[in-house]
């Protein structure tokens, strides 16, 4: 910064401080995204990636992976609760066109559609809808298997019948080969609250040390102005 009278006196602490309490920022929202995931079935924790360059780009150097570790299994007996003990997506047409999930809490609706609670339909590897043609009277008629086909039990000539196989893909969108697909189950995220807890130390005392470190610097700058005010 050039002072008038062409005194200079430079702010680069100033600006770099500046930069890495928004970095920080950023990555206490991270945290904070994991942690209210934690509850959320099939929510995957998201990883900060910080670049090398971050005291010249600020935040600017921050990115985000998502961690595709299969998260906490839980049992529910539900017939269409399904669990991907593997890496992989359920793919679903939602109003904005097909979507991944790891959320395998599914319905059928009055006329057999496979829906998932938020009524979007499930799709099969062709990507049409997958309908049971007459809606079993038990859930427990219905069968899943580990690849996803599903089969179910048809009432009027006692046979198994089968609705298509479910959709089970690679976060590129590539058929997943050897899907584990769990029926009555339901994948809680892959978030260790600890770790969380853990990481945020560090980031909030990096985001005061900064903070501290500006209101130090601007004082000086402050006090500097002042005095060539009364020159």
């Amino acid at each position: 910064m050039k002072l008038y009278g062409g005194i200079d006196l430079n702010d680069g602490g100033m600006i770099s401080s500046i930069r890495d309490m928004y970095l920080q920022t950023d990555l206490m929202n991270i945290i904070n995204d994991n942690i209210q995931g934690f509850n959320k079935v099939g929510y995957q924790k998201k990883v900060p990636v910080v670049s090398s360059f971050a005291e010249f780009i600020g935040p600017n150097a921050l990115s985000k992976n998502v961690d595709e570790q299969v998260g906490r299994i839980k049992i529910t007996k539900n017939p269409l609760d399904l669990a991907l003990a593997t890496e992989g997506y359920f793919q679903v047409m939602t109003p904005n066109g097909i979507q991944l999930t790891r959320d395998g809490r599914f319905k059928l609706d009055k006329d057999g559609n496979l829906l998932t609670i938020q009524d979007y339909k499930v799709l099969s590897k062709e990507g049409k809808s997958i309908k049971l043609n007459g809606v079993p009277k038990e859930l427990t008629d219905i069968k899943i298997e580990k690849d996803g086909l599903i089969k179910y039990l048809d009432k009027t000539n006692l046979k198994l019948r089968e609705a298509g196989t479910i959709s089970i893909v690679t976060s590129s969108s590539a058929i997943l080969e050897n899907p584990d697909v769990k029926q009555g189950y339901v994948e809680e995220s892959n978030v260790a609250m600890h770790e969380e807890l853990f990481n945020m130390v560090p980031v909030r005392r990096n985001f005061e040390a900064n903070r501290q470190l500006f209101l130090i610097q601007s004082d000086s700058l402050s006090r500097t102005i002042q005095e060539l005010g009364r020159v």
